[in-house]
């Protein structure tokens, strides 16, 4: 955790973006240097999909695969609880 936020740290200084990857178990541990990370991913598929978004602009396949369905359309519009 301390080497974590150590490079997380360094790079930040460097003006570098960090990507971080580790199981939600740990993730409140990690919450600072996941604070300041330009994407926190949980398996390496969404590291893979991260960068070929970055250097690529192609956006992944949604997991659901044929069943996705937008968030705005499951929760429908506007706020239930105002």
């Amino acid at each position: 955790q301390w080497n974590a936020a150590f490079d997380a740290g360094y790079a930040a200084a460097l003006g570098k973006s960090i990507i971080t990857l580790h199981p939600p178990s740990i993730s409140h541990m990690l919450k600072e240097v996941n604070a300041n990370a330009s994407a926190v991913c949980e398996d390496t598929e969404q590291v893979v999909d991260t960068l070929a978004y970055v250097i690529r602009g192609e956006l992944p396949t949604p997991r659901d695969g044929d069943e996705f369905i937008p968030i705005a359309d499951r929760l429908g519009a506007g706020n239930p609880n105002p």
